[in-house]
This record gives structure tokens, C-alpha cells and sequence, in this order.
């Protein structure tokens, strides 16, 4: 009373566990990507209050407005300059 298993179970097996970890990890690196650049943008958005709270008794404006918020989100910290350099200067 032995249990065989043949090897068609086996690699169907493989594959099937192969393939859940692949879906897994596609849908996973998009998550972790979207939360990195949403705490980049709330970080940048922020960053640009406190520029226009400081900047604002020398005349450094930062207007946050969705353009921004992406901006900073994409680029980080230099974002914020740029945007800064952006609204300041046009």
C-alpha cells in the first residue's frame, strides 16, 4: 500500500507554485511602488507648506496644487525645489 505520485504531479505542481509566486510578486511591486510615491508626495507636500510657512517673509511662495504634488512625488526633494524654482521664477 504504497502512495505513488507520479512525476506529472509533481512538475504540475512546480509550475503552479512557480506561477502563484510570479502573480504574487507582480501585484506586489506595483503596491509597494504606489506607496513609495504616495509618501514622496505627502513628504514633498509638506516640505512645500513649510517653504511657503518660512519663505513667505521673503517672498518665496509655494502654491501646492496637484502639478506639485506628482512633481515631488516623482523627483523627491529636489521636486520641491524645482517647483519652487518653477513658481518663482514664472
Amino acid at each position: 500500500m504504497g502512495l505513488s505520485i507520479s512525476w506529472e504531479v509533481v512538475l504540475f505542481f512546480v509550475l503552479g507554485m512557480a506561477l502563484l509566486y510570479g502573480v504574487g510578486w507582480l501585484l506586489l511591486v506595483p503596491f509597494q511602488k504606489g506607496l513609495y510615491f504616495l509618501f514622496n508626495s505627502l513628504v514633498g507636500g509638506l516640505l512645500l507648506w513649510a517653504a511657503s510657512l518660512v519663505g513667505g517673509n521673503f517672498g518665496l511662495v509655494a502654491v501646492i496644487n496637484p502639478f506639485s504634488a506628482i512633481l515631488t512625488g516623482f523627483l523627491g526633494i529636489p521636486g520641491v525645489a524645482l517647483t519652487l524654482l518653477i513658481q518663482n521664477l514664472l
